[in-house]
C-alpha cells in the first residue's frame, strides 16, 4: 500500500493535501459585561478564582492593551459587530426607550453577522442585545443573526432573577422570578442557567457546519446577584463583596464549560474563542468592591465605566484557537473592538460591501503570533453627561472631558497610570490630539458634541 501512494500522480498528491487543510474556522466572541483586567487570576487577582480564564491565557494568548469600543455597554458591543469606532458607530451612547428597549441599529447597518451569512455560517447571540427590540430595524434577527436568546433590553438585563426572557423574538415568562428584588433575590430561575445551557444547546446543533457565536454574557454587571455564593460564602466579607467574586467566578465556569464542550466535539482545533469586557470595572477603587479586589491591577490603572482613562479603556482579554494562537503568549501590543469585524473577513474569505469602509485592521497575522497591524491612532468618544473624547497614537494618549475642557496629555510608556498631564509642555502634540479628535469623528444629529448640563440651584 505505501509503495502504491508512492506511485500516484502528483495533481492527487496536490489534492490530498488541499483536503488535509484546516476547514474555515468557527469563531465565538464573548463579551463579559463590565469585567475588569483586575478581575482574573492572570492579570493579578488574588481573591477571586478564575481558573478557566486562566486557562484560556496559558493555552492561548493574553492581551495587556486591548481597548472596548467605549466605556458603555450599547456603543462598544455596536463597535465589535460594526467594525466601527464611536467616531462613526450609528450608536454612541446608552439610550434607553420605553417601556423596554435601546435607540436601535438604523436600517442597514452592516453588521459582522450580515457578513459571515454571505460566507454560509450559522450565526446566534446569546446572552444581552441592547441594539434594539424585535419590533425595530435594530433587531438582532435583522441584523444577520438566525437565533436569539437572553434579554434584548439591557434595563432589563439589570436583574439575574427576571420575570422573563425571549428565545428569538418569542417572550418566556418564568414564574416564581421577581425581577424587583434586587440584592437577595432567591428567585427559583437563575436567568444565566438558561442562557449558558442555549449557548452549549447551540454550539452542539451548529457543530458540523460553520458557526458564529456573540455570546454577550451579562455577569458580573450589577444587580450583584447569584443564586450561589459557592467558596466565598464564609468569608469575611459583605453580602455584595461575596456576590461579585461568586458571579465572576461562575462565569469564569460557564467559559470552562464551552471550552470543555468544543474539545469534547472535536472542534476545538477549528474554532478561535475570544474573550473580552464591554467596559471597564464600574467601580470606584474606593468603592465597597473596588477597594477589597483591587481591580486597577495595584493601582496601575487610571479611571473606570465611563471615563476615557486606560482603567475604562482597557480589558481582560484572550484569543484561543488550539494549534493556531500560540500558546502561553502574553501581547503589550494594543488592538481594539472595531478590529474584529475585518478579522473575521480575513480569516474566512468573506468579502465587505463595495461602499463598507471599516475603522478597524484586520489581526488575523497578529492572532497567529505576528506583531499587531501598524496604524495611525485609535479613537474614542462617549455621549452622556458631557461628550468625551480620548485618541491615542504610539504611546500617547489624550484626554477630553468635555468640549470646553481642555485636552490633557499623557506618555503610556512611561505613565500608564496617566498620573502626569503633559500637555502644557507639549503644545505641539495637543494640537495634533485636536486635530485628530475633530478628524476621526463625523458629526450626527443623535450626537452633539456637547458640556455637561449645569444644574441649577434649588431657591431657598
Amino acid at each position: 500500500m505505501r509503495s502504491a501512494l508512492c506511485l500516484l500522480p502528483l495533481c492527487c498528491t496536490i489534492a490530498v493535501s488541499q483536503a488535509a487543510e484546516p476547514a474555515t474556522p468557527n469563531l465565538i466572541f464573548i463579551l463579559s459585561d463590565d469585567i475588569a483586567q483586575g478581575d482574573v487570576g492572570c492579570y493579578g487577582q488574588k481573591l477571586i478564582q478564575t481558573p478557566s480564564l486562566d486557562r484560556m491565557a496559558r493555552e492561548g494568548t493574553r492581551y495587556t492593551q486591548a481597548y472596548s469600543g467605549t466605556t458603555v455597554c450599547a456603543p462598544s458591543r455596536t463597535s465589535v459587530i460594526t467594525g466601527l469606532h464611536t467616531g462613526h458607530s450609528p450608536i454612541r451612547a446608552n439610550r434607553e426607550i420605553q417601556p423596554e428597549g435601546q435607540m436601535p441599529l438604523p436600517e442597514g447597518t452592516f453588521t459582522v453577522a450580515k457578513l459571515l451569512k454571505t460566507a454560509g455560517y450559522a450565526t446566534a447571540v446569546v446572552g444581552k442585545w441592547g441594539m434594539g427590540m424585535f419590533d425595530t430595524t435594530g433587531s438582532p434577527l435583522k441584523n444577520g443573526f438566525d437565533h436569539f436568546f437572553g434579554y434584548n433590553c439591557q434595563r432589563h438585563a439589570h436583574s439575574y432573577f427576571p420575570t422573563y426572557l425571549y428565545n428569538d423574538d418569542r417572550r418566556i415568562d418564568l414564574s416564581g422570578n421577581d425581577a424587583s428584588t434586587r440584592v437577595e433575590a432567591k428567585g427559583p430561575i437563575y436567568a444565566q442557567d438558561l442562557i449558558a445551557a442555549d449557548a452549549l444547546r447551540w454550539i452542539r446543533t451548529h457543530k458540523d457546519e460553520p458557526f458564529f457565536l456573540f455570546y454577550a454574557i451579562t455577569l458580573p454587571h450589577g444587580a450583584f446577584q447569584i443564586n450561589d455564593q459557592g467558596i466565598y460564602k464564609d468569608k469575611p466579607w459583605t453580602d455584595q463583596q461575596k456576590n461579585y467574586a461568586a458571579m465572576v467566578t461562575r462565569l469564569d465556569s460557564d467559559m470552562g464549560n464551552l471550552l470543555d464542550l468544543l474539545v469534547e466535539l472535536g472542534i476545538d482545533k477549528n474554532t478561535l474563542v475570544m474573550f473580552s469586557g464591554d467596559n471597564g470595572s464600574s467601580f470606584d477603587p474606593k468603592s465597597e468592591i473596588g477597594r477589597l479586589f483591587d481591580q486597577t491591577i495595584g493601582g496601575k490603572l487610571r479611571g473606570f465605566k465611563r471615563t476615557m482613562y486606560e482603567g475604562g479603556l482597557r480589558q481582560a482579554a484572550f484569543a484561543w484557537w488550539p494549534g493556531t494562537v500560540p500558546a502561553g503568549r502574553t501581547s503589550d501590543e494594543p488592538w481594539a473592538f472595531w478590529d474584529y469585524l475585518p478579522t473575521v473577513a480575513e480569516l474566512t474569505g468573506a468579502k465587505l460591501p463595495a461602499d463598507y469602509t471599516p475603522d478597524g485592521l484586520s489581526l488575523a497575522a497578529f492572532l497567529k503570533g505576528g506583531p499587531a497591524p501598524k496604524r495611525d491612532y485609535f479613537y474614542w468618544e462617549l455621549h452622556e453627561q458631557a461628550s468625551i473624547q480620548a485618541v491615542r497614537w504610539g504611546d500617547w494618549k489624550a484626554v477630553k472631558n468635555g468640549p470646553s475642557q481642555p485636552i490633557e496629555l499623557y506618555d503610556l510608556q512611561a505613565d500608564v497610570g496617566e498620573t502626569k498631564n503633559l500637555a502644557s509642555q507639549n503644545p505641539d502634540l495637543v494640537a495634533h490630539a485636536e486635530q485628530l479628535m475633530n478628524s476621526a469623528r463625523t458629526d450626527d444629529p443623535n450626537w452633539p458634541m456637547r458640556d455637561k448640563p449645569v444644574r441649577k440651584k434649588a431657591k431657598k
